[in-house]
């Protein structure tokens, strides 16, 4: 017999890859985001994970483009999404017929970018994106709702104290219009963006080298050091009477937001202004977001997006704003972990209870699971025919916490023994009484 040549089992760098028990945790943090969306209206939305090149690289360049797996399949050139903002885009330009404005929808899925596996950084995964998509228009009330949905999913996953930064890039803009450096503000944006990573002195010297004059940096850098509480700062931008009338209109929609972000109950402690955030991806035009754990703020944004003036204009000659945000579920919960900010009693199943037989009973224990199931309790049968403490040992190893037993004097009396694995308690009951208490 020819010997099988087996093949070392490995995952690809920058893939994630988990074990049940933490597996189980990602199901329920991306069940939140989920129920969240859900719970302020949002569509459930799927699109493909392979696209035709030429609709998913309609506006890719540079970076992005460097990095999205491509193939051909016969004479088809296809690659994998990288994000799911193009797929929105093509699939609102597509469906414009059927949809109803304003479109509000959620995906949660897994995108693919060829970029360098590093710490924290993965080549395959999740994001949880929601979006409000207009017909010609959008109203400025969508921005403020946008922070009120990632206040209500951080709240529910409790990992601590956390802050929604919120800026307008057009009061960036209008910034560069008044000290006249328009020209370059595609590259202002870029290294501002890199602020916090690399300090303003940093910022400074890259400022210098795409030739900004050293007194317009002295004012940009006056401008990033406005500080006070949230109606300060509007105050202080207010009292700056620069002309620019972009300046003047981001400001106006600026403080649109933060009155309705207060109308929609978001805690003063959980939302600020802050001037530095530009958003590097060029589409963003008006309000912008990042969110930060407070006291990690070195793992970067946990959620972020901003309002865009045009999401399909490649694809439609409609003009569609919107504004959404994205959650990267991946490495979100990858930092979460090696922070230790996820709940230790993580279970190792999903069962409530675990049915074992001694040697009779299988009948049984298959009804009563049926019974168990009908009530919305999660059940399952041992139904291998093995050493009782290897069906002990399964259920403590899994951290199952309740076992059925059914033996021949549990067949006699008509009942089932119940055992709380915990405190090690057990005591005969019915199957009506065992449904109550699991339940």
């Amino acid at each position: 017999m020819e010997e099988i040549k087996r093949v070392e089992p490995r995952t690809l760098s920058g893939f994630m890859e988990l074990l049940p028990q933490d597996q189980i945790k990602f199901n329920e943090i991306m069940n939140v985001i989920r129920q969240t969306y859900e719970l302020y209206g949002f569509l459930p939305q799927e699109t493909p994970i392979i696209e035709a090149s030429e609709v998913l690289l309609a506006k890719a360049g540079g970076e992005t483009e460097k990095q999205i797996y491509s193939f051909t399949k016969g004479d088809t050139d296809l690659s994998l999404r990288f994000d799911l903002t193009v797929p929105l885009a093509k699939y609102v330009a597509k469906n414009y017929n059927e949809l109803t404005f304003p479109y509000r929808r959620y995906q949660i899925g897994k995108v693919f970018r060829g970029e360098r596996a590093q710490k924290g950084r993965y080549r395959e995964f999740y994001q949880c994106d929601i979006d409000i998509i207009g017909d010609d228009k959008l109203s400025i009330i969508n921005d403020a709702e946008i922070p009120s949905i990632i206040y209500t999913i951080f709240k529910k996953l409790n990992f601590g104290k956390f802050v929604i930064k919120i800026n307008n890039r057009k009061i960036l803009n209008g910034l560069f219009d008044e000290l006249e450096i328009s020209d370059k503000m595609k590259e202002i944006l870029i290294i501002i963006d890199k602020l916090e990573k690399i300090g303003m002195d940093a910022v400074k010297e890259e400022l210098v080298k795409i030739g900004v004059a050293e007194d317009k940096i002295q004012k940009i850098e006056n401008f990033f050091n406005i500080t006070g509480t949230t109606d300060e700062k509007i105050e202080k931008l207010r009292k700056l009477n620069f002309s620019s009338q972009i300046f003047n209109e981001g400001l106006a929609e600026l403080e649109e937001v933060i009155k309705y972000v207060r109308l929609f109950k978001v805690e003063e402690d959980y939302f600020k202004i802050d001037l530095t955030i530009a958003r590097g991806l060029d589409y963003y035009t008006g309000t912008v977001y990042e969110t930060n754990l407070v006291g990690y703020e070195s793992i970067g944004s946990v959620c972020s997006g901003g309002r865009y003036e045009n999401l399909a204009e490649y694809y439609t000659k409609k003009k569609l704003p919107g504004v959404g945000i994205s959650i990267g579920l991946t490495r979100l919960f990858y930092n979460l972990k090696e922070l230790g900010l996820l709940s230790e009693n993580t279970a190792k199943s999903i069962s409530k209870v675990d049915i074992v037989t001694m040697g009779v009973g299988l009948e049984n224990a298959v009804e009563i699971s049926n019974s168990l199931r009908e009530n919305g309790i999660k059940a399952e049968i041992y139904k291998e025919d093995t050493k009782i403490k290897n069906k002990f040992s399964y259920a403590n190893n899994l951290e199952i916490p309740y076992m059925i037993i059914i033996g021949e004097d549990e067949l006699a009396q008509g009942k089932y023994t119940l055992k709380n694995m915990t405190t090690g308690e057990q005591e005969l009951k019915k199957k009506e009484e065992i449904i109550e208490i699991l339940k």
